[in-house]
């Protein structure tokens, strides 16, 4: 959990009185803060995303050398029952999209498609998500955030 304590007065519009400047530094610098141990936590659960990254490459790592000595490209390998159960993890957005996507999934994916395009032919392709997407992952990792922060006194 994120603890934070209330700070009204660094709030002009719902501020009761004009604070002092020591009253208000306080309050600043509480924010300030508060805003830095919200991004470490985002930073812990990014790091925890790509500590697992590609994980059912490993985990299943017979079927995935299988599936890939085989030769199938494309559709073939993207049919094949290897890639199907490697689909679970969430940075694949485009083919199965979580319903509690959040900008976490969307920096692994980022991160994904920019070292494999660069890393294997030296090119990054073109790349696009859904605006609605983009939109639901705002909207969730903003959820996420909400229910990690607890308010004390």
């Amino acid at each position: 959990m994120i603890r934070i304590r209330p700070s009204p007065i660094s709030d002009k519009e719902i501020a009761t009185k004009v604070p002092t400047k020591e009253e208000l530094m306080q309050s600043t610098t509480q924010h300030i803060g508060d805003v830095q141990r919200a991004i470490a936590w985002f930073c812990y659960r990014l790091i925890s995303v790509g500590a697992i990254h590609d994980h059912t490459k490993i985990d299943d790592f017979e079927a995935f050398y299988e599936t890939y000595a085989q030769g199938l490209i494309g559709d073939a390998f993207r049919e094949s029952e290897w890639y199907q159960s490697h689909l679970q993890e969430r940075h694949h957005i485009n083919e199965r999209c979580p319903e509690d996507l959040t900008l976490l999934d969307i920096l692994e994916r980022i991160a994904d498609i920019v070292v494999a395009g660069i890393a294997r032919n030296g090119t990054f392709y073109d790349d696009d998500l859904d605006p609605e997407i983009l939109a639901k992952a705002y909207k969730n990792t903003i959820d996420l955030l909400i229910q990690q922060i607890e308010l004390i006194d």
